[in-house]
This record gives C-alpha cells, sequence and structure tokens, in this order.
C-alpha cells in the first residue's frame, strides 16, 4: 500500500502533489482571464486566438465561460486574418521571445482586431520596449493596466483608428 501511495507522488496523509499545483495555475489563470477580457472588450461571438505557455488552459476557461469561438495557438490553424481578439499570456517568458509570437499573431489577426499582452511585473524599460515592439508592428496601445500577477498592455491595429486631419 505504500509503495503504491508514493508511486502516484504521495505520502502518506498528503495530497498528491501534482493537483495542487494544477489547482494553483489554474486559479491564478482564471484571476488574468476577467482583466484580458475587460481589456479587450471581447463579446462571445468574437473569433479569440490565446497564445502562451499556458493558451490551453486559459482557451478551455474562456470556452467554459461561453466564448465558444476561443482556439489555442497550436489548434487554430493557418493564419489567414481570422481572429478577432489575440489574448497573449508571456508570463515567466522573455520579451525577446514574444517577437516570433507578435509576427505570427500579426498574421491571424484581422484588421480591427484587438491584442492583449500578459507580462510579469516589469521595469518601466521594459514596458516600453513592449509598446515599441507592438507599434513596429501597426498596432496602437490603448492601455495597459498593473495587477498583482503582472502587468498587460491592450493594443488594437492602427487600421483601426484612422488619422483624423485638422481642418
Amino acid at each position: 500500500m505504500q509503495a503504491r501511495l508514493l508511486e502516484f507522488g504521495r505520502e502518506r496523509g498528503s495530497e498528491p502533489k501534482g493537483d495542487v499545483m494544477s489547482s494553483l495555475q489554474i486559479a491564478i489563470g482564471d484571476r488574468i482571464i476577467e482583466p484580458m477580457i475587460a481589456l479587450a472588450g471581447c463579446t462571445t461571438q468574437q473569433r479569440i486566438v490565446v497564445a502562451g505557455t499556458r493558451s490551453m488552459e486559459l482557451m478551455f476557461e474562456l470556452q467554459r465561460r461561453g466564448y465558444a469561438r476561443a482556439a489555442a495557438s497550436g489548434n487554430c490553424g493557418r493564419p489567414a486574418g481570422q481572429y478577432d481578439v489575440a489574448l497573449v499570456d508571456w508570463r515567466r517568458r522573455t520579451l525577446l521571445s514574444l517577437e516570433p509570437a507578435l509576427d505570427w499573431l500579426t498574421n491571424v489577426l484581422s484588421a480591427r482586431a484587438v491584442l492583449v499582452v500578459w507580462v510579469d511585473a516589469q521595469k518601466s524599460s521594459a514596458n516600453q520596449s513592449l509598446r515599441a515592439s507592438l507599434e513596429r508592428r501597426g498596432f496602437v496601445v490603448e492601455q495597459g493596466i498593473v495587477h498583482q500577477y503582472g502587468c498587460a498592455l491592450s493594443a488594437r491595429r492602427s487600421q483601426a483608428h484612422p488619422l483624423q486631419l485638422a481642418a
């Protein structure tokens, strides 16, 4: 009996370590999903792509909340400008590694798409570099938030905000 309990990663009288960690990770993912949805201003009818290390978990959480057209970056198909919203969870990863993901996302997002990038709390210089990276790809940063689990920027394609000329 004791060998069987240890085989599953448990000591006698303790909870399985894997289950506790999974619950913690889902709880943290659940805490960032609400602010991301609010920043994106997305509806349950929009097509949403989720990218990052926890993209599958966040996609399932979105679907559980009624966002039936949500897909994770690993299963969203060929890039063709088909998504209205991108939610990117880039915590515990470098901004440099975000560059290829942003390049890929620019091809799957429609001309009026909204992009929300969630990163670890960083120095202001790192936030400026993220802003510059988004602007190079044709996005206009609309707003940002600082949260206990990191910070996020919301950006929209610049085509969605045509310049207004003064008369």
